[in-house]
């Protein structure tokens, strides 16, 4: 490729003229997108489980560079009779109080037959209204539905149907869901998740790469635990066919993610999108001097709310989760063509995003071309057959200190590539046909890298991870007590692009 064309790509790609600092949304002339960064899952003190005020976790959000946040508190019966208006007018007065903050009003929904997912919608008329009325009908905390069975597979069905009515008739724009920490319990099979996304391939379009509660692996800030919580085994719900591993996460993301050539690859190879986000699941945040007050055990069942924390001074001691706040250790950084709650949707269901956590990186670019064409994340390259297909990446490495206090070091980056063989049968696991390309590894703030496949006869794909390679090894290892402390072990990964061969 010459440099002229090179430099024609990294433009029109967004690879080359980075968006300014992380947070600011600022595009510069050459980019076609602004790069948020965001989180798709926050819990408040209308959750069972949660405690901060809206405006609490508002403005932990924006003090770690957050664009844009969805809150989305558990679907349970006395959330459904008290706290949803409650949220909604809550919402509203930081709208207007935050306007720099795009919000949204959703929901972490109870599948059933599963375990839970993220939930929001665009431009909903009477929103409060529509979540009210899917959370009465489709949550099992609400109607039974829990249990692993044909008959609640086909009601999380009827809940995608149901949003599809109301996209038809006009009540909503779009709505998006996410399948959140996958392999906590090992309850989403892989035919639940094929299933979700064929039925409904433009709201049903991902899942989290990696859970929150982060900080359940910190010795010294948290329990010392497991990362996200994955310390569980086989129930009487889990998929049989998960292996033990699958129950852990690696380097702080889920076993589906983590495993090079597992479930997400699988999916991926059938050539379809099924795009990751990393989100915080923030309930009680790591040193933070905001605590819950005493209240009557009864407090959430009789008003869906609990009663507002307040700051005590010290740190809290033994929280039932160690999370972060939005954007603090894990972020979600969608390209946008502008910054409104519509584009980012858009984003996110093109595939258009990378995820990091620890401020591992500043900013990763990553596009693939060919004669007549670019594509950047989440979008898919038709070339004649034969052609030469390039890959290029730009990585701005970390400048600043994290809220650690330390500057994190990205040591490699690793172009992933998989064949893309077609349709597979619903409960596949695993597709042989990916590998590690190519390693690279950044000496400089700022790295531009490429790679070139020669004479392309078939379809493929192609994704990035990164490490900071404090743990060693070349593929990420399993997070266990003792060695979890996720300061200690940092990644990040972007969504695939596809490269299509006719």
């Amino acid at each position: 490729m010459s440099e002229v064309a090179r430099r024609r790509f990294l433009q029109g790609a967004g690879v080359l003229g980075v968006a300014g600092a992380l947070g600011t949304g600022t595009a510069s002339a050459t980019t076609r997108y602004q790069w948020l960064s965001g989180d798709h899952h926050a819990h408040t003190q209308y959750s069972y489980d949660g405690m901060y005020t809206i405006e609490q976790q508002i403005r932990g959000a924006l003090r770690h560079g957050t664009d844009w946040l969805v809150i989305t508190d558990h679907g349970h019966a006395s959330h459904e009779a008290h706290s949803v208006e409650a949220t909604a007018a809550d919402l509203r007065r930081a709208q207007r109080k935050f306007p720099q903050l795009l919000l949204w009003h959703g929901m972490e929904w109870n599948v059933p037959g599963a375990e839970h997912a993220t939930l929001f919608f665009e431009d909903c008329h009477d929103e409060a209204g529509v979540l009210r009325d899917f959370e009465r009908q489709f949550d099992w905390r609400l109607n039974g539905a829990e249990a692993s069975s044909p008959a609640n597979e086909k009601k999380a069905l009827d809940a995608i149907r149901f949003l599809q009515t109301k996209i038809r008739n006009g009540t909503m724009k779009s709505a998006l869901v996410f399948v959140n920490h996958p392999m906590r319990n090992g309850r989403v099979a892989p035919h639940e998740l094929r299933n979700m996304r064929d039925l409904a391939p433009d709201i049903v379009v991902g899942m989290e790469a990696a859970p929150g509660a982060q900080g359940d692996g910190d010795p010294l800030r948290g329990p010392g635990g497991h990362r996200g919580g994955y310390s569980n085994s086989p129930g009487s719900n889990s998929y049989a066919a998960y292996p033990p591993e699958a129950y852990r996460t690696y380097g702080g993301f889920d076993w589906m993610t983590a495993k090079v050539g597992g479930v997400w690859d699988s999916l991926l190879a059938e050539g379809l999108g099924w795009w990751i986000t990393s989100n915080s699941d923030s309930h009680f945040n790591s040193r933070d001097t905001i605590v819950r007050v005493p209240e009557p055990g009864d407090q959430f069942d009789l008003t869906g709310k609990h009663l507002d924390p307040v700051d005590s001074g010290p740190p809290q001691i033994s929280p039932p989760y160690v999370d972060f706040f939005p954007g603090e250790f894990s972020r979600t950084v969608v390209g946008a063509t502008r910054r409104t709650r519509g584009a980012v949707m858009e984003g996110l269901r093109a595939g258009r995003a990378w995820v990091s956590h620890g401020g591992l990186v500043d900013d990763l670019q990553f596009g693939v071309y060919a004669s007549g064409g670019t594509q950047t994340m989440g979008g898919r390259l038709r070339v004649r057959r034969g052609s030469d297909v390039t890959v290029l990446v730009k990585v701005r490495l970390a400048t600043r200190p994290n809220s650690a206090g330390f500057i994190p070091r990205l040591r490699r980056l690793d172009l992933i590539k998989g064949a893309v063989t077609g349709r597979s049968s619903s409960e596949t696991l695993a597709t042989p046909h990916v590998k590690v390309e190519r390693s690279y590894e950044p000496r400089w703030h700022y790295a531009v890298f490429t790679h070139t496949f020669r004479n392309v006869r078939e379809p493929f794909f192609v994704r990035l991870r990164g490490t900071d390679g404090n743990r060693g090894a070349f593929e990420p290892q399993a997070d266990t007590p003792g060695a979890a402390n996720p300061w200690e072990d940092l990644w990040c990964y972007t969504n695939p692009i596809f490269v299509e061969v006719r």
